[in-house]
C-alpha cells in the first residue's frame, strides 16, 4: 500500500519571484519570503500579522499607515518591503505595552485625541517622531508637521493637545537631566 503523499511532488513554479528576506521589526528579526512588488504595510499586516498599522487611503495621503525606519515616519504603504531588508522598523506594537506605555500614548489617552481609532497609530507614529523634528513650540507648528495624517473624525484639538503635553513632558525630563 502507498501513501498518497509519497506520489505527490511539489512542482516548481517558474513564475515565483519571491524574496527571502529578514526584516527587523519591534526589535525582532523575521524571515520572510515577499513578492518583490509588496508593500511592507501589506507585508506587517498580512505576512506578520502586525495589524496596528492601519490600511487608509493605499496612496501615501492619509497616514494611517505611518511607521518609524530608522527613526525616520514613513508611509509604510509607500515603501517596498525588499527594500528594507535590515532596516529598524518599528510599529505601534513596538512602542510601548499596555502596562508601560509611551509617554504620547498616554497623552492621547489623558486627551480623548482619539474617536473611532482608526487613524490613532498612524497619528501617534507621527507625534513620536515630531518629538525628534525641528518642529516650533506652536499648536500651528504641530499642525503643520502633522498635516500628512487625516483624522476623518476630527479630533485634531485633542490631537495637538496630546502632543503638546507630551512634548512638554519631553521637555521637562530633558531640564531634570533624564533624556
Amino acid at each position: 500500500m502507498t501513501n498518497a503523499a509519497e506520489k505527490t511532488t511539489i512542482a516548481e513554479d517558474p513564475y515565483d519571484r519571491r524574496l527571502n528576506i529578514t526584516l527587523k521589526v519591534n526589535g525582532r528579526d523575521y524571515a520572510v519570503a515577499v513578492d518583490p512588488r509588496m508593500t511592507l504595510l501589506d507585508c506587517l499586516r498580512e505576512v506578520l500579522h502586525l495589524t496596528g498599522t492601519k490600511k487608509g487611503c493605499d496612496h501615501g495621503q492619509c497616514g494611517a499607515c505611518t511607521i518609524h525606519i530608522g527613526g525616520r515616519r514613513v508611509n509604510s504603504c509607500l515603501a517596498l518591503a525588499a527594500a528594507h531588508e535590515g532596516d529598524e522598523i518599528v510599529t505601534i506594537e513596538g512602542l510601548g505595552t499596555p502596562g508601560n506605555l509611551h509617554p504620547m500614548q498616554q497623552a492621547f489617552l489623558e486627551n480623548d485625541a482619539y474617536q473611532c481609532g482608526y487613524c490613532t497609530s498612524g497619528q501617534i507614529m507621527s507625534a513620536v517622531a515630531l518629538l525628534h523634528e525641528p518642529c516650533g513650540a506652536s499648536d500651528d507648528d504641530v499642525r503643520e508637521f502633522m498635516s500628512g495624517n487625516i483624522c476623518r473624525c476630527g479630533a485634531y484639538p485633542n490631537i495637538v493637545k496630546a502632543i503638546q503635553q507630551a512634548r512638554r513632558a519631553q521637555d521637562d525630563l530633558r531640564v531634570r537631566g533624564g533624556a
